[in-house]
């Protein structure tokens, strides 16, 4: 049997490596338009120098002799005739017995001034990107970064190293509005801004100026204000890369649609990562590659773990990290302790825990991760829920043994 797998990331290669494990003998071939194998939340780290591009790979060197497994590097694939059960990538074609898409995900890049044409605007999503970054930095002096979310902030935090001049414009009120909330966030804004960041909150782009060659030199901002450039990061959000499937059947809205054992619509086509939408973090990307070549291999098996929203961030040093909801609803209790070094934030509904910011001190966030992905309840204990831990969800016998969880 021949599985073939478009995508080279978290996803597609524990989907190889599960399928080698299960079928000894099937051929498996991964297609990626990245000549190399990189762990794209380490990207940052290659513009300042901090690391090299071949030290931020997640697999072995020989993982793919190892494993064999062929892998056609730097190529794009172009289309897939899930009739004839082919992929295309340049004039050539691969058939295969099992697809599994796992393309990833493309920085979304609005469709304002000359954003999507400017010679000196790039994304952060490949290492050519880097690399142009990198070029682009070396005579300037002067940089522009709309969204302030993570790809957005490592960006800064790279480019105030090589001592640049950082601007970020966000049109949400705090920076990272996805992760944390506002008093989480003002604690980063505020050593961002000590090391010489500049932000424009609250405001969006709704123009550019450039010259003669297709150089951006200006963004305008909706307040009638403009901030000089002299190249420009887009960090606004990931799409889903699926334009290759155009004309294939694969059902899709914004991402691909799958099933619980992460098929698509048509037989012997699967999807996992963040094709499917389902979770943009690193574990679940993983996970859903192992659950896909399962399928695959023919050994049934669903992906139950929908929770996605955990992250942790350390920039300057200042650690945090949130599990489920940063933002309270309507009827949500709200309990917050905090002193000059740390920030504990627990977001209750009908006493079960939805949502923890830990920011300073991040350990017993595995106990909080638990917490909130079962939906348990915290607020039958006579003690303060930050005292919380394992110990109170176990129970013992006479003799002290431990039995079960409750």
């Amino acid at each position: 049997m021949k599985h073939v797998i478009i995508g080279a990331g978290a996803a597609g290669l524990s989907a190889a490596k599960t399928i080698r494990t299960l079928r000894p003998h099937d051929e498996i071939v991964v297609i990626s338009e990245d000549w190399q194998i990189t762990s794209r939340c380490m990207l940052h780290k290659c513009i300042n120098g901090e690391r090299d591009s071949g030290s931020i790979s997640f697999v072995k060197d020989d993982f793919f002799e190892s494993f064999y497994i062929k892998w056609l590097n730097n190529t794009a694939v172009t289309a897939v005739d899930t009739a004839l059960k082919t992929v295309r990538f340049g004039g050539d074609r691969i058939n295969y017995d099992k697809l599994l898409i796992a393309s990833g995900a493309e920085a979304a890049v609005p469709p304002i001034g000359a954003l999507r044409h400017a010679q000196n605007t790039f994304v952060l999503r490949r290492l050519s990107d880097v690399r142009s970054i990198r070029n682009a930095a070396k005579n300037s002096s002067q940089a522009i970064i709309i969204g302030a979310g993570l790809v957005g902030l490592d960006a800064a935090y790279a480019l105030l190293d090589l001592k640049k001049n950082v601007t970020v414009i966000e049109m949400e009120p705090h920076i990272l509005p996805l992760n944390l909330d506002e008093r989480s966030s003002k604690a980063y804004q505020d050593l961002f801004e000590a090391a010489g960041c500049k932000f424009r909150l609250g405001r969006k782009v709704v123009s550019t100026s450039e010259n003669s060659r297709s150089l951006l030199t200006r963004v305008n901002l909706d307040d009638g204000s403009s901030e000089p450039c002299e190249f420009l990061i887009v960090a606004v959000g990931m799409l889903p890369a699926i334009d290759f499937l155009a004309g294939s059947g694969v059902a899709h809205g914004i991402a691909l649609k799958v099933n619980s054992r992460l098929a698509t619509n048509i037989p012997d086509v699967y999807a996992a990562g963040d094709v499917t939408g389902l979770s943009g973090i690193w574990p679940n990307a993983m996970r859903q590659g192992v659950v896909a070549a399962k399928n695959m291999c023919g050994f049934a098996e669903e992906y139950t773990d929908m929770f996605a929203t955990k992250y942790t961030i350390n920039l300057f040093g200042l650690q945090t990290m949130t599990v489920g909801k940063t933002i309270p609803e309507e009827g949500d209790d709200v309990i917050i302790r905090e002193d000059v070094r740390n920030y504990k934030k627990f977001i209750l509904r009908d006493g079960r825990v939805k949502g923890v910011i830990l920011q300073g001190d991040i350990s017993g966030g595995g106990f909080w991760q638990h917490m909130v992905k079962n939906d348990l309840k915290a607020d039958n204990f006579n003690k303060p829920i930050w005292k919380l831990s394992y110990a109170d969800f176990c129970s013992f016998d006479e003799k002290g043994e431990y039995l079960k969880a409750v």
